[in-house]
């Protein structure tokens, strides 16, 4: 993972996307953490990363919820699946 001020990211944009596409390039601003510059394709697959652990927590929650479940073949009719 690379770093640059965030004023020097200024100088060289396009030197930072093109770094940005083999790794992540975090901004710093005053020492700090400002923002971090990734590839569409590394946002893609964090993107989707996170969703599908989203899917799993309400997943998770579900299972966990009080009161009786709903067989799946009910659950098709209701959908009008079958």
């Amino acid at each position: 993972m690379s770093k640059i001020s965030v004023s020097k990211a200024r100088e060289k944009l396009s030197e930072v996307v093109e770094m940005s596409q083999s790794e992540p390039v975090v901004l710093e601003h005053y020492g700090r953490r400002a923002a971090v510059v990734v590839s569409p394709g590394h946002y893609d697959e964090m993107l989707e990363a996170f969703e599908e652990s989203q899917d799993v927590a309400a997943f998770d929650a579900a299972l966990e919820e009080e009161g009786a479940n709903i067989p799946w073949d009910q659950v098709k009719i209701d959908l009008g699946w079958s």
